[in-house]
């Protein structure tokens, strides 16, 4: 078994204590989190949602990567072939967790976008309508995050390691999230074994080979000593 892609999702952080995005009856200050999430929005009040993405920041710098995500770090750094970590999470507790390659198909909380010139830098913690790009000066920084209505980053990539892969994991999604949700169907197209691995069944649940309901923090640690026991032969 080679070629691994895993796919995570909230319910990874969620062990963490990291708030999903609809959290609270999937409000934020009396807002609808959806109409604090899109180009319009930041359009009608850029204000408001860098104030959103700036909370978010600061709880997120405040959690730390649980048994799951160090579980991954330690496949990636163990496993004799290629481990591809995709995430649907804009946190940064894969890397911190250890992990040396995450492709965020949704973009990083952490990071800052032009929308003028297209240039990336880290963001600090608190983020404003008056911050000038680094680059080209204008004030036209916003998160480098992917909101609704907007293509995920690194599709093309994703789906060159989803053609090669031998093994598909799922881990915390909800399996509702598109593209995402078709993941499981483009790696058993292309020969992968599936298998989710959730709190409770996914709503694509039924298209894995495979699936283990648990904690996340219980179960993917013990998977990943299965795959490296059956790897070393034990």
């Amino acid at each position: 078994m080679r070629n691994i892609v895993i796919l995570t999702g909230a319910g990874i952080s969620a062990e963490s204590g990291l708030r999903t995005f609809r959290d609270s009856g999937g409000l934020w200050e009396d807002h609808d989190v959806t109409k604090v999430a899109t180009p319009e929005a930041f359009e009608r009040d850029p204000d408001l949602v860098h104030r959103f993405y700036s909370d978010r920041r600061n709880y997120a710098a405040k959690v730390e990567p649980n048994a799951a995500h160090i579980a991954l770090a330690r496949l990636q750094n163990e496993h004799r072939g290629r481990v591809t970590l995709v995430t649907q999470n804009v946190d940064n507790l894969h890397e911190r967790g250890g992990s040396s390659e995450v492709i965020h198909m949704h973009g990083e909380l952490f990071r800052a976008l032009c929308a003028g010139c297209g240039h990336r830098w880290d963001a600090p913690v608190e983020m404003r309508t008056t911050d000038p790009c680094p680059s080209c000066s204008l004030p036209r920084t916003r998160p480098d995050v992917v909101w609704f209505g907007e293509m995920p980053y690194h599709m093309d990539e994703i789906h060159e390691r989803l053609e090669e892969a031998d093994l598909f994991a799922a881990i915390g999604t909800s399996g509702t999230v598109y593209p995402a949700a078709f993941f499981v169907v483009d790696a058993a197209r292309s020969g992968a074994r599936t298998i989710e691995m959730n709190l409770e069944a996914g709503e694509n649940a039924s298209a894995f080979d495979e699936v283990v309901n648990g904690p996340a923090t219980e179960i993917v640690p013990d998977w990943v000593e299965c795959l490296l026991k059956k790897a070393r032969g034990d």
